[in-house]
């Protein structure tokens, strides 16, 4: 969530900073503007009601001790008790509203993010690996797992609908063999610290990443219970300080974990829908920081560094881009892409996201921390990134490491956690 106070210092310069963000933002600001100088109107004359109660509460004490008559004091300080409680109604209504409003305002793009309206404006910033070169017709993911019996699509459908896979023998081993590597090199290179959450999640903690209320369509809700299946990792390890005063010399804090992430895919209707591209349920693992905010610039370097490790390790090709303004996430304020290359579809793919979103998660979710462990507290700084999608990691070593005869050669970095398997074979 924004400073509140950003929109009455510098109103003009947030509303130019909001509109490279997307469209349809104009009437939410000027309403956010009007409810915040209501709200400052009403302010003095609480105060002012107040001050008179408390005026009128000292002569009344002061006329009974003198033996006189209070029926006119009393009758005075009701209708002032009656003015407050009708100046704290309406400032709980605006306040409520004007919150809410704010919750609905994306982040401020950080000032060396690219102006942009889509993907086309993304900056590349590197590339490491080059696209293997084949002597044959690579194909894709979605032919090479059937016809490995590794990736199931039809019986994913017959069980659960459209979306869902099934993976069996060399494919269920080779996507725990990828979870497994993941969180050994977080946690034993990278110095994360391995966190087993929740698979669900209540609606402060979705308020508090950014998926509530703006974005409730694209998750799944437990029915009966006030609980979201969460769509990623960041949700839990993002909320896991929420509410807390965090000591600045324990600063940075560095989490991982592996869970499985629930999307609805809202109004993505025809897209993907072939392979395990864009799937309902997906295995991810996750990487969040928490910093100082003078160091959360030099974390997002390291924490995309980090990610990009796993795809150097597995030899994948892969490219690093800046998102443009309009390309970004909803709640971050810089955004790197890390896309692997796809044989199968011939281009570079989305495999990770890394992101500051700076103080916008913590303001919501209320996580402050004091430099030396005392005095004022301020908000962390907040930061996220796939570390990988497992998912997307498995279609890449299926594309990437295919041969002419249908099989598939296992990237050596797994081998130990695929029992010595050096190839995958056609049954």
């Amino acid at each position: 969530m924004l400073d509140p106070a950003l929109f009455r210092d510098d109103s003009a310069a947030v509303e130019a900073r909001l509109a490279v963000r997307g469209e349809g933002l104009a009437d939410v600001l000027a309403e956010v503007r009007r409810l915040d100088g209501e709200r400052r109107g009403i302010i003095p004359l609480l105060e002012e009601a107040r001050h008179a109660k408390k005026t009128i509460g000292a002569r009344i004490g002061k006329a009974k001790r003198a033996g006189e008559p209070v029926d006119d004091l009393m009758a005075a300080g009701r209708t002032h008790t009656e003015t407050i409680e009708t100046h704290e109604g309406r400032l709980a209504e605006v306040e409520q509203a004007r919150g809410e409003l704010l919750l609905k305002l994306p982040n401020l793009a950080h000032e060396s993010v690219p102006v942009g309206d889509g993907e086309a404006d993304n900056v590349e910033v590197r590339r490491h690996g080059e696209p293997p070169a084949f002597d044959f017709e690579p194909r894709s993911h979605a032919e090479l797992g059937p016809a490995l019996g590794i990736v199931d699509f039809e019986r994913g459908v017959r069980l659960a609908g459209a979306r869902f896979t099934v993976l069996t023998g060399a494919g269920a081993r080779l996507s725990r063999a990828l979870i497994d590597f993941m969180l050994d090199l977080h946690t034993g290179e990278h110095g994360y610290v391995e966190v087993a959450p929740p698979f669900l999640a209540n609606p402060d903690s979705l308020v508090g990443t950014g998926q509530l209320p703006k974005f409730e369509e694209d998750l799944f809700k437990v029915g009966g219970w006030d609980l979201y299946l969460i769509p990623t990792a960041e949700v839990p390890l993002a909320n896991l300080h929420r509410g807390e005063f965090l000591d600045g010399r324990d600063l940075p804090l560095l989490y991982t974990a592996y869970t499985p992430c629930f999307r609805s895919e809202a109004g993505s209707y025809g897209a993907d829908v072939r392979g395990l591209i864009r799937q309902h349920q997906f295995d991810k693992v996750e990487l969040v920081a928490y910093t100082r905010p003078d160091d959360s610039y030099a974390m997002l370097e390291t924490l995309t560094g980090h990610a990009e490790t796993v795809l150097q390790r597995l030899g994948l090709p892969y490219r690093t881009v800046t998102l443009c303004t309009r390309d970004m996430g909803f709640a971050a304020a810089k955004t790197y892409d890390i896309e692997v290359w796809l044989p199968g579809q011939g281009k570079y793919r989305e495999i990770s996201s890394c992101s500051n979103t700076e103080a916008f998660q913590a303001r919501r979710a209320g996580i402050k921390y004091r430099p030396d462990g005392k005095g004022k507290a301020e908000l962390v700084h907040t930061l996220n990134g796939s570390g990988l999608a497992v998912g997307r990691t498995l279609i890449a070593i299926l594309e990437n490491c295919q041969r002419a005869d249908g099989s598939v050669v296992v990237p050596e970095a797994l081998r130990p956690y695929m029992r010595g398997l050096e190839v995958i074979a056609p049954r």
